[in-house]
């Protein structure tokens, strides 16, 4: 009787989180322009809560610069980058493991330094199901590889650096075309996303979600590319270790859809994701801890390009609820060894959902009123 009043409240947590925090019916705020640092801390930051922002950077040169090829080509022509190789677009995702294909692995990708156009060539050349191409580094690859393009955007987001109280701890870049896709995680920042070319399509749900993710911890393996043959094999890495990771696929092929329903119920049958599309000057604010998936969509010339600012989050009473509240097991989960993991501080943890349906909290078009008396 105990498990099942702790699991029922934990089921009424997802919904008062979406009509507290979110609105009724629940929603992403979308900001016309950028707010004031004040309104940005208190309307979003303190919060936890997402927000869309439009006309976020129009002065940057690099909205009318980047989506020419022969620019980037150019500015980068003996510049070495980290090119991203797998076999499908998924990289840090689960995947069949190589001597067991009845259990699963996770599996990172490929990873070589080439230089920028000859990786840029990769990319454009991307094939589903052969060798899927992405430009990027998630250590801070924007300061470190991309240097030569630093005047043509902002080294960090002035408003959210006033509010926040410290700069970027790292800057990203993300070059890519319609078949990179990243799976369900949550990162232990503040990420201000921008889009400068194509669009990007977001997935989100709310830390308090933790228990639908089906964390499992899983052999970490990764991805080798042989040049002769031009094909992929995958080895788990010596030695072992474990990474805790989403077991849900969010968008399942027809014929597997009823079999992930009835493995990850918790994730089908509760309330459905934020879905947020940003396009080309858009900035999306996803604050820590959130769990996210990410799709994109090119533009003409074939590719998506995007920077994100990674702002140290604060390790307060938050992480702390969070903690504990990931600490609780649930019956539905059906296996509470993930909760062992709850200590495990890494950024690989994460998860996923959708249903296959449209989302009923897709991002709201109606710009709600954020104005503060700055002077309170």
């Amino acid at each position: 009787m105990i498990e099942e009043n702790i699991e029922s409240s934990i089921q009424n947590l997802w919904q008062e989180v979406r009509d507290l925090n979110l609105g009724t019916p629940p929603h992403i705020d979308h900001l016309p322009t950028p707010p004031t640092p004040l309104q940005f801390l208190r309307h979003y930051i303190n919060p936890n809560k997402p927000c869309l922002i439009s006309a976020a950077v129009p002065h940057w040169p690099a909205l009318s610069l980047w989506p020419s090829l022969a620019y980037l080509r150019t500015t980068l022509a003996t510049t070495a980058v980290s090119l991203h190789l797998t076999p499908t677009g998924k990289a840090d995702s689960i995947a069949p493991h190589p001597t067991s294909p009845s259990s699963l692995c996770f599996a990172s990708a490929h990873v070589e330094k080439l230089p920028f156009p000859e990786a840029l060539d990769s990319v454009m050349a991307s094939e589903e199901k052969n060798k899927v191409a992405y430009l990027q580094q998630q250590n801070d690859c924007f300061r470190s590889e991309y240097g030569a393009l630093a005047a043509d955007c902002e080294g960090h987001i002035p408003w959210a650096t006033e509010a926040l109280g410290c700069s970027p701890e790292a800057v990203n870049l993300w070059v890519g075309n319609h078949l990179s896709e990243t799976s369900f995680h949550k990162d232990h920042y503040e990420n201000l996303y921008v889009v400068i070319t194509g669009e990007k399509r977001f997935l989100l749900l709310p830390p308090t979600d933790v228990h639908r993710m089906y964390i499992r911890k899983y052999p970490a393996a990764h991805y080798l590319y042989h040049q002769d043959s031009g094909e992929f094999s995958l080895e788990i890495d010596d030695p072992i270790t474990y990474v805790p990771w989403c077991s849900v696929d969010p968008y399942p092929s027809p014929n597997e859809k009823q079999r992930e329903i009835e493995k990850f119920p918790l994730y089908f049958n509760g309330p459905k994701p934020f879905e947020v599309t940003v396009k080309a000057g858009e900035i999306l604010y996803l604050p820590s801890m959130w769990f996210h998936h990410v799709r994109q969509s090119p533009d003409d010339t074939g590719l998506t390009i995007a920077i994100n600012y990674w702002y140290d989050m604060q390790f307060d009473i938050k992480y702390a609820y969070f903690n504990f509240l990931q600490s609780i097991p649930h019956s539905l989960s059906n296996d509470r060894a993930l909760f062992e993991t709850r200590n495990v501080e890494s950024n690989l943890d994460g998860s996923s959902f959708d249903s296959g349906d449209e989302s009923d909290t897709a991002v709201t078009r109606d710009v709600r009123d954020v104005s503060d008396n700055e002077n309170d």
